[in-house]
């Protein structure tokens, strides 16, 4: 597993070092994307840019329209209306629920995705994968025999194959203790430091805040909200600051209930 200490810290060194530039050139570029599913609006008029090696949480109630933003960002379903800077084989997709075959060994599912996405090398982009999420001496193990967290160390491996610029996680920390959750984001914090965008979506507030340089706040399809998470609690009443009584879950939570949801 790489090491890359305390989330907090990575995150704060990655900023000193190469705060994403609102005038450079973004990584991802995302204009009025819409989607209708009949009578139902899922998104309306979304776009955003992300630059290299940030971090980005997209958050927002149930039915906010995350999964079907980043199915879109992927190429697994076409938006309406809008466009994505990037065509999905530049950008990687890590599911919910592990995309991996549990009867395989990690190598093996590495291999068969690796030909799947025609990645010139498959040994070469094997092995540095295996090295990469610190699976090496996990190869031979078959994935249905490794613990929550491997098994989503082998998921995003398999995003990561074709060496994305942009990586997209869908809840990819749900269904994991404290501590698998922790070495995953020190993992991501990781890949974002190497200069790979991250996109992720998450119900964790907390994980918004603890882990991401920008948080998009959805709501109904709509993007209420594109900023720091330092930004997106001062742009709620200080009413609650004054009291002593703000956090960020307080905040999210008000600011919602202040548009509306």
């Amino acid at each position: 597993m790489p090491n890359a200490g305390n989330n907090v810290a990575a995150r704060g060194d990655r900023d000193a070092a190469a705060p994403p530039g609102r005038d450079a050139v973004p990584a991802l570029a995302v204009a009025g994307l819409a989607k209708r599913y009949g009578e139902r609006v899922a998104l309306r008029d979304v776009s955003f840019e992300a630059g290299a090696g940030e971090l980005v949480a997209l958050t927002g109630p149930n039915g906010a329209g995350k999964t079907t933003l980043l199915s879109i960002l992927a190429g697994i379903q076409p938006p309406d209306a809008g466009t994505v800077s990037r065509p999905p084989g530049e950008i990687g997709w890590v599911p919910q629920q592990p995309a991996v075959y549990s009867k395989l060994s990690v190598a093996e599912n590495l291999r068969l995705f690796a030909r799947l996405e025609r990645v010139r090398d498959v040994d070469a982009a094997v092995r540095g994968m295996l090295e990469q999420t610190g699976l090496a001496d996990r190869a031979d193990d078959e994935v249905g025999r490794l613990s929550g967290g491997n098994r989503q160390r082998v998921n995003i491996a398999v995003g990561l194959l074709a060496a994305p610029p942009v990586l997209l996680l869908d809840e990819p920390s749900s269904s994991l203790d404290p501590r698998q959750r922790e070495r995953l984001w020190e993992f991501i914090a990781a890949l974002a430091a190497r200069g790979t965008t991250v996109v992720y979506s998450t119900h964790n507030v907390q994980e918004a805040e603890r882990h991401a340089d920008r948080v998009l706040v959805l709501a109904d399809g709509e993007l209420l909200f594109c900023g720091t998470p330092a930004e997106l609690e001062a742009a709620v009443d200080g009413e609650a600051a004054a009291r002593g009584a703000r956090d960020f879950e307080t905040s999210f939570v008000r600011f919602l209930h202040e548009r509306g949801h």
